[in-house]
C-alpha cells in the first residue's frame, strides 16, 4: 500500500474488534482522515497513549482501500497531558475537536488553517494560558469564520448602520439596530456584543479580564449550531 507521512490532531477514536481503534484525525497536509490503528488497546502496543484524542502526532499511514492504516505514530506535543486533568479544560477541548469533527464533513481536503486554528487552540488549552471557556468559544467562532461564516457586529445587517445595534439574530448572520431588527431576533447588550467581537477575533487582551457571560456563550452555541446544521453537543452538556 503506498505510504504518506503528515502530522496531525487526534480527535475521536472508536472500537474496532477486539483490539483495533478506528481514529479520525485532522491532518495538517491530507485534512481530515479516518485510519485503523492496529492492536492499539493491547497493552503493549507500539503506540502506547500517542492515538488518543487531543494528541498531536508525526503520522506515517498507509493508503487502503476504505481506510487508511497507521504505520507508525511520533508525539509532536502531548496535549491530552495538561487537558485531562482538569474538567473545565477537558470541557473545552471536547467542544474542540467536536467542532473540527463537524465542521470539517469532507475527508482528504486539506485545510492548513484550519489546522492550525485547532493545534493552537488545544495548546493553549493544555498550558492553561487563558480562562478555558473563552478558548473554546473562541475556537468554535473562528473555526466558523474561517469556513466563511463571521457573525457582522459591527453594523446592522439589514441597513448598515453603526447606531442602536441592540438586537442580534443568528439566521440573519449577526447585529440588528433597533429600527431594523426582525421578529426572532434578541436583545443583546454592548457587553455581549464586544465579547462576541473579542472571540471572533481571539483578542485575549479583552477576554482574559472578564468573565464571559451566559448570554454569550448560549449564542456561540446557536451559531454554531445553525451554520454547523446540527448541535455542539459538548456545549449543551455544559449548560445542562
Amino acid at each position: 500500500m503506498p505510504l504518506y507521512r503528515d502530522e496531525g490532531v487526534v480527535l475521536r477514536t472508536i472500537k474496532l474488534g477486539e483490539a483495533d481503534r478506528i481514529v479520525t484525525i485532522l491532518t495538517r497536509n491530507h485534512g481530515k482522515i479516518r485510519a485503523v490503528a492496529k492492536g492499539v488497546r493491547r497493552v503493549k502496543s507500539r503506540f502506547g497513549g500517542r492515538l488518543e484524542p487531543f494528541m498531536r502526532d508525526d503520522l506515517l499511514i498507509a493508503e487502503g482501500r476504505s481506510l487508511d492504516v497507521v504505520s507508525q505514530a511520533a508525539s509532536i506535543s502531548t496535549y491530552a497531558a495538561g487537558i485531562v486533568g482538569d474538567f473545565e479544560a477537558y470541557a473545552a477541548a471536547c467542544e474542540i475537536v467536536e467542532t473540527a469533527d463537524r465542521l470539517i464533513s469532507t475527508e482528504s481536503e486539506p485545510s492548513v488553517a484550519q489546522y492550525l486554528l485547532l493545534a493552537g487552540a488545544l495548546n493553549a488549552l493544555s498550558r492553561h494560558a487563558h480562562p478555558c471557556a473563552a478558548i473554546g468559544d473562541s475556537y468554535v467562532l473562528r473555526a466558523l469564520s474561517h469556513a466563511g461564516w463571521t457573525p457582522r457586529l459591527d453594523a446592522c445587517v439589514v441597513c448598515g448602520g453603526r447606531d442602536d445595534l441592540d438586537f442580534f439574530s443568528v439566521p440573519a448572520g449577526g447585529v440588528m439596530c433597533v429600527k431594523d431588527h426582525v421578529p426572532g431576533s434578541r436583545r443583546i447588550t454592548l457587553d455581549t456584543r464586544e465579547q462576541l467581537q473579542a472571540l471572533v477575533e481571539g483578542d485575549w487582551a479583552i477576554l482574559d479580564t472578564l468573565a464571559e457571560r451566559a448570554d454569550t456563550r448560549k449564542l456561540v452555541e446557536e451559531w454554531g449550531e445553525y451554520y454547523m446544521e446540527r448541535p455542539i453537543r459538548s456545549l449543551r452538556l455544559l449548560d445542562s
